[in-house]
């Protein structure tokens, strides 16, 4: 567990860092050698060690080749700004807490809920999944320009959606969740919720012959043919769980998916609306905070390990 004294202190956050980047030896981040030499520290970070590799002859330092690096602002602040992240505080609340203009806590916590959504992994899911989705009221807040192309004034208060199912369109878009049970949770936004827009989402990360529990609705009507096993319960006429083989165990359900629905509304209320623009990046967080099943103190290692791992694109 990271402790807090560790956090508020650079030379204890970068042995942090290499820890958990390196916990056997250095590796060279260019070509995978580990015959490494230091060169000395960072030139503004006097605690971020720099490297050179004998291998390839490239310089490197603790964050190079990481989401990380390329940032003003002393890693101290980007781990205390990621630790009360892990606690779903606002961001009027975090630059309250670390004493910035909430302007910058708004980039600083985009870019890494933008962090974690690019270096997600998710694993294939099978034994038993449940499947629903569901609809989060998301306009274009922030995005003037967006809101102009759509013949519209701006809005003063919240954004109501309409009664329903909605789409993206529609400012309305639909969350679609497959949950293993006692397993991993994967969450996508779409733009609408049809059989054509799910099927591949499908096949990507639930593996073929996978039992899956759904309620009625008429876009899972194909799960079968796509090659999976599927029971359902019927929503409309009051049923949520059914004991099919009569143990005294209710298994066909998806109370586990609505249970995380719950879980979603409650994590993004502290945000007050949030644009479908980043949406994404805020469920993106959620499903890696849900499925480390850690909180506090303990969430941090996990994040950190996350961000510190080679990032293929630039953040924007």
């Amino acid at each position: 567990m990271l402790k807090i004294q560790e956090v508020v202190d650079d030379a204890k956050c970068y042995e942090r860092v290499r820890a958990l980047r390196w916990p056997v030896r250095v590796t060279c981040p260019h070509c995978g050698s580990h015959k490494i030499k230091k060169r000395g520290f960072h030139s503004r970070q006097r605690s971020r060690q720099r490297y050179r590799c004998r291998q390839c002859k490239k310089h490197f330092d603790d964050l190079s080749k990481t989401p990380l690096e390329g940032h003003h602002q002393p890693l101290k602040v980007w781990l205390l700004c990621l630790y009360f992240m892990g606690l779903n505080l606002s961001n009027r609340q975090i630059a309250q807490e670390l004493e910035l203009n909430q302007a910058d806590v708004q980039e600083m916590t985009s870019e890494l809920r933008q962090m974690v959504y690019m270096q997600r992994n998710p694993q294939p899911l099978t034994g038993e999944v449940e499947f629903d989705e569901v609809y989060l009221v998301a306009g274009h807040k922030g995005h003037p320009a967006i809101v102009q192309e759509l013949g519209r004034e701006g809005r003063r208060n919240r954004l109501k959606g309409a009664r329903g199912r909605g789409t993206l369109a529609t400012e309305k878009p639909p969350i679609f969740g497959m949950i293993q049970r006692t397993g991993e949770l994967i969450i996508h936004m779409l733009p609408n919720v049809q059989q054509q827009t799910i099927q591949p989402l499908i096949q990507r990360y639930v593996q073929p012959g996978t039992l899956i529990y759904t309620d009625e609705y008429n876009i899972y009507a194909r799960l079968v043919q796509w090659g999976y096993a599927h029971k359902t319960v019927n929503h409309s006429q009051g049923e949520y769980a059914r004991d099919e083989d009569e143990d005294g165990f209710y298994e066909v359900h998806t109370n586990t998916m609505e249970g995380v629905w719950s879980l979603l509304r409650s994590w993004l209320r502290p945000h007050r609306g949030i644009s479908q623009e980043k949406l994404p990046c805020y469920l993106a967080f959620f499903e890696f905070v849900h499925n480390v099943r850690k909180r506090g103190k303990a969430l941090l290692p996990s994040l950190l390990q996350l961000l510190l791992l080679p990032c293929s694109q630039p953040i924007s």
